[in-house]
């Protein structure tokens, strides 16, 4: 069955509303997948960037949704040594997929706004000890 004759179906019987923080989530979701991405961003807070948990995966995301379609504005943060540019493609490729595929919407824009980088924390080392 091809995406026309779905929605004709949908028409026919009834209408779907999906909510923007549905499509939000979905998003946030897909996006925090991608290896590279650290995180959700909320803004900026105090100059720091809130890296957000699953819980909270719309608060980076803005969606616009116009009938059958949706613009989304990702902020994220990026793991530090990745390449910026490929993360943020294989985001823009992931959210679109996940979102035309679970919604049926069609996804004019992924916008990425990187917010910030994290540092790996390196683990302390253990100090051995030198008794004979």
């Amino acid at each position: 069955m091809d995406k026309d004759t779905l929605n004709n179906e949908i028409k026919s019987s009834g209408e779907i509303k999906i909510a923007d923080d549905v499509v939000g989530v979905i998003a946030g979701l897909a996006a925090t997948e991608v290896e590279g991405i650290a995180g959700m961003s909320g803004g900026f807070t105090g100059d720091i960037a809130e890296i957000l948990g699953r819980k909270n995966l719309s608060k980076g995301v803005k969606v616009s949704l116009d009938n059958s379609t949706t613009k989304v504005d990702l902020h994220v943060i990026v793991d530090y040594g990745s390449k910026i540019p490929e993360v943020s493609w294989k985001v823009q490729e992931s959210v679109k997929n996940a979102i035309e595929t679970m919604t049926g919407l069609e996804v004019l824009e992924v916008n990425i706004h990187v917010q910030g980088v994290k540092i790996k924390k390196e683990e302390p080392k253990e100090i051995e000890d030198l008794e004979d």
